[in-house]
């Protein structure tokens, strides 16, 4: 018999053992399960022993005075064992053996050791459970209960998860928007005085922290259209493409810095760049562009002037637009609506939901660019300053950092990619969440320290989560396809060592709008229907809410 087969015959497991390591490889071996051990386990009181030895149980297996834990990741019938199933196992981390109780304690993520073949297997107990995921002194969040336990709480560090980036993922209807406000509420209940901007592109979350945070949208953002950078403005401003894009730009970048310098603010500065956020007046922009038209000696090129000109009147004069290019917004009110946005100070809602379901549709990458680049300006240039890290939450994530597919050329996928890499070094955190995972730019997941992900149905983005994640995680990613709803995979930077978890319940009031309609139910419901379509067809007329 080759070598490492007498792990199923000669060396047979101590009293409790289910097996007995056949290969070892790296970070992955392989061990010889025997199926009687395995169905005489199945009924045992404690749901975690009954479990071991199934896919995405975990079982260990003693070397020296350490337990080695490992994570089973497939499983299939053994071809020259009879009796026996060949597990494909990921090695998860060791702890140490107690010498009276043989217990493991201490659990650390790595391993020192690796077992020899024939080493026996045992499976893993809840109290094993209990080490492994116990939250350790540093600051965490409880989230749920550690999968298939009722009682081992699954925590989140803070500090690591939030210093280098996290990613929620699942498909549409798992409960993702309920866990990210769940993830929310609990680290707003943690740091009262913390400094979250969430950017809402679809009116969720407002209902979930109407008590614990500022809801900002149309009505109230009040964002000043010359805290644009001129990046931005032509995106707004500029409707040609090709060769006369280039020209209109020029055009525009002459006028922006002319205007720019009529305000008094500009003498304190002395030379000003067109990406300066300094206030000035849209009819002065108009004016200027006007004569710079003036002095042209052929008509043949007032055309990028009249197209600039047409264009900021339209802007100007839509009421879609008044939240960002209304002429009351051209007072200095950038350092009020950097305390308001960012919750400095937090005043016990530390968290800021800005809602850009009523921003027209064409400028809504511009509004979320514009207030991305302020928390990463702002970090930069307040590194001499006391630190007040910020949490910048970006909702469907997939619209704002598009891969080269789909990109689009805009700001706002730029700066959040931008976040991504160096945004750790100026203390802004970035959380993406998506149901899209493949739609993301390549390399953003990548930078996502933290990945919990819930049920992925597309093969592409289970692919994709896949090469992103650490190699031990690999047998927990083979049961994402088969998770319920509120169940996830955590793993990375804010666990001890990868886990599934069933999130907490959320009380209603703290839940975003997020719920599907009961079309069985609604569908029996009728009565005022001409009152409903007459209210609707005011708000659409009124491009209200």
């Amino acid at each position: 018999m080759p070598a490492g087969s007498g792990g199923g015959a000669s060396p047979a497991p101590a009293a409790a053992g289910i097996g007995a390591v056949f290969e070892v490889s790296g970070s992955s071996s392989t061990v010889l399960l025997e199926l009687a051990c395995l169905d005489a386990i199945a009924g045992d009181p404690d749901p975690t022993v009954a479990s071991s030895g199934q896919v995405g149980s975990q079982i260990k297996m003693r070397v020296g005075a350490t337990w080695l834990v490992a994570n089973v990741r497939s499983l299939r019938m053994s071809e020259t064992h009879a009796g026996a199933v060949v597990a494909q196992v990921d090695f998860l981390g060791e702890g140490d053996q107690e010498k009276l109780t043989g217990k493991l304690y201490r659990f650390r993520r790595g391993v020192t050791r690796f077992p020899a073949p024939g080493t026996p297997v045992f499976p893993v107990a809840t109290a094993d459970l209990k080490q492994m995921y116990a939250a350790d002194d540093r600051a965490h969040v409880e989230i749920g209960n550690v999968y298939p336990t009722k009682d081992i709480r699954a925590a989140l560090y803070v500090d690591a998860m939030l210093g280098k980036h996290f990613a929620l993922l699942g498909s549409t209807g798992t409960g993702k928007s309920t866990s990210a406000a769940l993830i929310l509420h609990r680290i707003c209940e943690l740091a009262p005085q913390g400094h979250i901007v969430m950017i809402d592109p679809h009116g969720e979350y407002s209902a979930a922290f109407k008590t614990t945070g500022a809801i900002f949208d149309v009505g109230n953002l009040q964002m000043p259209y010359w805290l644009m950078n001129f990046e931005e403005h032509c995106e707004v401003f500029l409707t040609s493409s090709g060769s006369d894009r280039q020209f209109d730009a020029d055009v525009l970048a002459k006028c922006l810095l002319a205007a720019k310098m009529k305000n008094r603010l500009a003498q304190d500065f002395g030379k000003l760049t067109v990406d300066s956020p300094i206030p000035y007046l849209l009819s002065d922009l108009v004016n200027l562009i006007q004569l710079e038209m003036g002095k042209l000696d052929r008509a043949g090129d007032t055309a990028p002037y009249l197209r600039l000109k047409t264009k900021i009147d339209e802007v100007k004069g839509d009421p879609r637009y008044t939240f960002m290019f209304s002429g009351m917004l051209v007072a200095d009110t950038m350092a009020q609506f950097l305390g308001r946005i960012f919750r400095l100070p937090a005043d016990g809602k530390p968290i800021s939901i800005i809602d850009v379901s009523g921003v027209p549709n064409e400028i809504t990458s511009v509004v979320v660019a514009v207030l991305s680049r302020m928390v990463f300006d702002y970090a930069i240039w307040s590194r001499n300053e006391p630190q007040r890290p910020i949490l910048l939450v970006c909702e469907e994530a997939h619209r704002y950092v598009p891969n080269e597919r789909n990109a689009d050329s805009s700001s706002v996928g730029k700066i959040l990619s931008r976040i991504a890499k160096e945004g750790r070094k100026y203390g802004v955190s970035l959380g993406l969440i998506t149901q899209r995972p493949s739609d993301l730019a390549e390399g953003v997941l990548s930078q996502c320290g933290t990945i919990i992900s819930m049920r992925l149905n597309n093969d592409r983005d289970q692919a994709y989560v896949r090469a992103a994640m650490p190699e031990g995680a690999r047998g927990f990613l083979d049961s994402i396809p088969a998770l319920r709803n509120r169940e996830c995979i955590v793993c990375g930077e804010g666990v001890a060592t990868p886990i599934r978890v069933l999130f907490d319940d959320l009380v209603e009031d703290k839940r975003p709008a997020s719920g599907d309609p009961l079309f069985s139910q609604l569908w029996r419901e009728t009565g005022g229907e001409d009152q409903i379509i007459a209210r609707t067809v005011r708000r659409w007329r009124a491009q209200g809410r």
